[in-house]
């Protein structure tokens, strides 16, 4: 069975910074796609970034791109974001997922992703 558990949300004014940390089990970070996700209330899931299994590969959202960082630890099977220079808009539930890697270009969608966590709230006060 897998399992993912995020950790590291929190309340922080506009321009501040969390780290999210994703640690997983009954799963093989070296062959998995990895990502992170959010939605807001009344809000479809969007990406806010990817990364390969070796992390060789990143892909950001525009919105966060310059202020978010994606990466990895395939030894200690955790996937981190490091979020700066947060804003308001940021503010969602952020959620872990994985899939098996097949290619990079399924690696991004919502629909790409087998497994989720259930997510740690972020948010940003103006």
């Amino acid at each position: 069975q897998v399992l993912l558990v995020e950790s590291g949300g929190g309340s922080v004014p506009a321009g501040g910074s969390l780290r999210l940390s994703c640690a997983g089990s009954g799963i093989t970070y070296g062959r998995s796609c990895m990502g992170w996700f959010r939605q807001a209330p009344g809000n479809e899931r969007e990406k806010v970034a990817s990364i390969s299994p070796n992390g060789g590969w990143t892909s950001y959202a525009d919105s966060v791109k310059g202020r978010f960082t994606i990466s990895r630890d395939n030894d200690k099977n955790t996937l981190f974001l490091q979020m700066n220079n947060l804003k308001p808009e940021d503010t969602a539930m952020y959620y872990c997922a994985g899939a098996p890697y097949i290619t990079w270009a399924r690696c991004h969608a919502v629909s790409d992703f087998t497994y989720w966590g259930q997510g740690t709230q972020v948010t940003v006060s103006s």
